[in-house]
């Protein structure tokens, strides 16, 4: 077929389209005069006059009902059972204008007459409709409504909308008290179920059972099979599992929780075996998010990337092929991949940008930037990177550049107020943070804050303690600065800067100093991994800003500094 009949064939299909409209535009008119109209529909005492022919053409239900043998000849009236008028008169305006305005207040009612009446093309307006609206207030009676008319597709985005956000959904939303029994277990089994905590699923339990106590107290022992009970802080199981009033009157609780305090003993002993993934009490969920650790310095330059599961506690190596080695270089992830940017192989400073897409696992090269920049700091801020100062071979250098992926190219941007390398950046609120560095005489005490709208940089308070080779990221809505080296000395203190007050604050320390470490936030907790003590360390904690506590992590394989962090989504590899 050439493109002119190809062409001639459009503009046919075009004209018939345009002749339709108009035919089904003078039907409606008939309608709405009563002309040649052959049937009346009564929904609850309310008639709508119809045309038979233009009902059977949107609707098998109206073809039986009008052509079947069931249909008495010379009848013109037709009431129809369990559908409101409201709905009723949308279904017969989109049988004539193939149109039909789905709101938040006819979606349910439109749904069931489409079910009725068996017309698909409206229930897949009702499914568009409430797929568009998923969020955390509705995506529970989506599901159930996705889930009693049998709209598959629907149903596993509500579903697994909601097991990504059970925390807020499980404590907050009236409609998940309505799930069904089926319904919860299978959502609180599941491995993706988005929890960091296993105490959060018990507490849901209680929490629909609380609802209706007297028919679901029954139900207990089917669901708390499917918290991972072994996971639970020692504390909450002995003081709240055990003693719980249900718990305690079901016989085959107690076994569960027996067996429960069995595992918890047997992974206080031996630690975590590899059998726990197979074991239910103790099988840790999948992660929502990872964290990456990309390159560094081993003996030399390193090439890997290691992920980390926060629920597992546990490393892996994901890459299935290995760039050139890097260190000293900064990374991001946006938009489904992870950018590594400048650093040094361990002989030349680098101005090549590295992208690696997590899902396949494999590497490329983008545009590089238009400075090499080892020591660089690196944020993403309104979907573009940015990159700060860094160490060029021959100076310290104040410049910043910034990357647009959609046309690939770097562009210079208004300079820092302050040479810096080794420093490190964050972005809160929209803006950019800057902090820390060495500026090829002294470490820099100094801090400053670009904002991308005004392309102007402001300085802000100083860091208590001057840092370069700073860990800078924001938790919390505010900037933390944490280890680093001053004087020679590897700093372990961290600081706290709120931009409300302009006043940094000290933190609780790290149990270890470190400087050129990894930096991230997974899990609501403030991660730091491995770095530079005076020697390289493998070496891995976390701060819970709610308890203002340091907790020790699972070290990595292999003691690295100079390396980069960033959280990408979970691996489809990750199950394995």
């Amino acid at each position: 077929m050439n493109a002119q009949s190809t062409s001639k064939e459009m503009n046919s299909y075009d004209m018939e389209r345009e002749i339709m409209s108009e035919a089904f535009g003078i039907f409606n008119d008939l309608r709405q005069t009563g002309a040649l109209c052959d049937a009346v529909i009564v929904v609850n005492g309310v008639k709508f006059t119809v045309h038979k022919i233009i009902l059977c053409g949107c609707s098998t239900y109206f073809r039986a009902l009008f052509a079947s043998g069931w249909n008495v000849k010379g009848k013109d009236e037709y009431i129809i059972p369990g559908i409101s008028p409201e709905a009723m008169k949308l279904v017969i305006d989109y049988a004539y204008t193939h149109s039909v305005l789905v709101t938040a207040d006819n979606v349910e009612s439109l749904l069931a007459a489409a079910d009725q009446l068996n017309i698909p093309s409206i229930m897949e307006h009702c499914n568009n409709f409430l797929q568009d609206q998923l969020c955390r207030d509705n995506c529970v009676g989506i599901f159930i409504i996705a889930d009693v008319y049998h709209l598959s597709e629907l149903r596993e985005s509500a579903f697994f909308f909601m097991v990504k956000n059970f925390k807020q959904v499980a404590s907050s939303s009236e409609e998940f008290l309505q799930l069904t029994v089926e319904q919860l277990s299978s959502v609180v089994e599941k491995d993706e179920l988005n929890v960091s905590q296993e105490e959060v699923v018990f507490d849901a339990i209680l929490r629909w059972i609380a609802h209706e106590p007297s028919s679901r107290n029954c139900h207990i022992a089917v669901l708390l099979p499917k918290v991972r009970l072994a996971r639970l802080n020692e504390e909450y199981l002995m003081k709240t599992v055990i003693k719980n009033d249900l718990v305690k009157a079901s016989k085959e609780c107690r076994r569960i929780v027996s067996d429960a305090l069995k595992a918890v003993y047997d992974l206080d002993i031996t630690g975590p075996p590899g059998s726990d993934f197979e074991n239910p009490l103790t099988r840790p969920r999948l992660p929502s998010e990872i964290l990456l650790a990309i390159g560094g310095w081993t003996e030399s330059p390193a090439s890997q990337v290691t992920a980390y599961d926060t629920r597992a506690d546990r490393w892996a190596d994901v890459a299935l092929e290995h760039e050139s080695p890097l260190s000293y270089h900064g990374s991001v992830y946006l938009d489904g991949f992870v950018y590594c940017i400048g650093g040094t192989d361990g002989l030349v400073c680098s101005n090549s940008v590295r992208r690696f897409n997590p899902f396949t696992r494999t590497w490329d090269r983008v545009a590089p930037m238009q400075t090499r920049r080892c020591y660089v700091s690196v944020a993403v801020a309104d979907g573009y990177i940015y990159a700060f100062g860094g160490f060029d071979g021959l100076t310290r250098l104040n410049t910043a550049e910034r990357y647009d992926p959609a046309s690939n190219s770097w562009t210079f941007i208004q300079p820092m107020q302050e040479r810096r390398s080794d420093a490190s950046a964050t972005t809160l609120h929209g803006k950019i943070y800057v902090c820390g560095g060495y500026n090829g005489n002294t470490t820099v005490q100094t801090a400053e804050c670009y904002d991308p709208v005004t392309e102007q940089w402001t300085t802000i308070a100083p860091m208590r303690t001057p840092r370069h080779g700073v860990g800078v990221i924001s938790f919390k809505d505010k900037v933390y600065a944490v280890g680093g080296t001053f004087q020679y000395r590897h700093l372990r203190s961290v600081e706290a800067y709120d931009p409300v007050t302009n006043c940094w604050q000290a933190v609780k320390p790290m149990h270890n100093t470190r400087s050129n470490f990894g930096i991230e936030v997974i899990d609501d907790l403030l991660f730091v991994v491995g770095g530079y003590t005076g020697s390289r360390t493998t070496k891995v904690e976390c701060f819970d800003a709610e308890t203002g506590t340091w907790y020790a992590a699972q070290d990595m394989c292999c003691s690295r500094s100079s390396l980069s962090c960033c959280v990408v989504p979970a691996l489809p590899s990750m199950v394995e």
